[in-house]
């Protein structure tokens, strides 16, 4: 298997702070990977260290087979960035811009370019200080899948876009997947990472707590239950696996570990199940449960 990205006990400091702490992943070619977790965190030291920004201190970074920080030069020609909050020349307009960032790689295929301008709706001819925040973002993306680069660094791209215009981002993923290009994500929209993403990486104070696919990720969290029963259920807060529970007359709401699912099935189907509904946990179940905020609510 080749990798596009590779962070083998990553370590940054700033004096005796460390932002990063012995960080390694693999990013696959063709993988979309989304990397997730709260703002100071250390996702954007992370995407410095790969974009060459940031030497590390210590491990080892490659972006392509290539050393990040010594190969920046090279590495930057065959990748795509877009950052969060993008700021552009106040006097040019947006054609102009996008067409100086694609020609940087001295490749331009203008059917291409003018397609994504349309999907994104951007009027190109304004002058880019008349951008809403949206549409400076429009302006990045569309510059970046321009590009046809071989990998993707996108650092919460979406910022300041519309849903419509969330899904038109989407659509460009994909196809850059399909193409076998990579894509290297850090956002907050849990419903774009699910949708889009194969592995997911969670980061917490510099540390990588979490890593693996959507679905390995789901089995160490719990499944939702909502379940109305025909006679009040007794002892259920006594049941194995069963956490968070919330009981109004014969209505119960609690989360259940997915590998006692069966036995508490048993347990409350003694009092006569009248509707019960179920939910796998979601990304952001699992996103919160790493810092401690606490799922779920009163029955009202």
């Amino acid at each position: 298997m080749k990798f596009s990205l590779q962070l083998d006990n990553v370590v940054k400091k700033f004096g005796k702070f460390k932002a990063l702490d012995n960080i390694s992943l693999n990013v696959a070619e063709g993988e979309v990977f989304a990397y997730l977790g709260p703002n100071g965190a250390g996702k954007s030291t992370t995407i410095r260290v790969l974009l060459g920004i940031l030497q590390a201190t210590s491990g080892n970074a490659k972006v392509l087979g290539m050393d990040a920080w010594k190969n920046a030069t090279q590495i930057h020609k065959r990748i795509a960035y877009v950052p969060g909050d993008v700021n552009l020349w106040a006097n040019l307009t947006g054609g102009e811009v996008i067409d100086l960032f694609v020609s940087l790689r001295g490749t331009y295929n203008k059917e291409l370019r003018d397609k994504l301008v349309r999907d994104f709706d951007l009027d190109t001819s304004k002058k880019c200080r008349t951008y809403s925040k949206g549409n400076r973002q429009k302006v990045a993306l569309i510059a970046a899948f321009a590009s046809e680069a071989d990998l993707f660094i996108l650092d919460e791209p979406t910022s300041g876009l519309d849903p419509l215009m969330e899904q038109v981002f989407q659509a460009c993923v994909l196809e850059q997947k399909s193409k076998g290009k990579s894509v290297f994500l850090s956002s907050h929209i849990m419903s774009e990472v699910e949708r889009l993403c194969d592995r997911v990486g969670i980061i917490r104070d510099g540390k990588l707590v979490e890593t693996g696919t959507l679905d390995d990720l789901r089995h160490l969290t719990r499944y939702h239950m909502d379940i109305v029963t025909m006679r009040e259920p007794q002892g259920i807060e006594k049941v194995t696996g069963i956490h968070n529970v919330l009981i109004k007359q014969n209505n119960i709401r609690f989360e259940v570990d997915i590998e006692e699912m069966d036995a508490v099935i048993r347990f409350v189907s003694q009092f006569g199940i009248k509707k019960m509904e179920s939910a796998p946990p979601s990304l952001e179940d699992l996103f919160m449960r790493h810092y401690g905020t606490p799922v779920g609510g009163k029955i009202s």
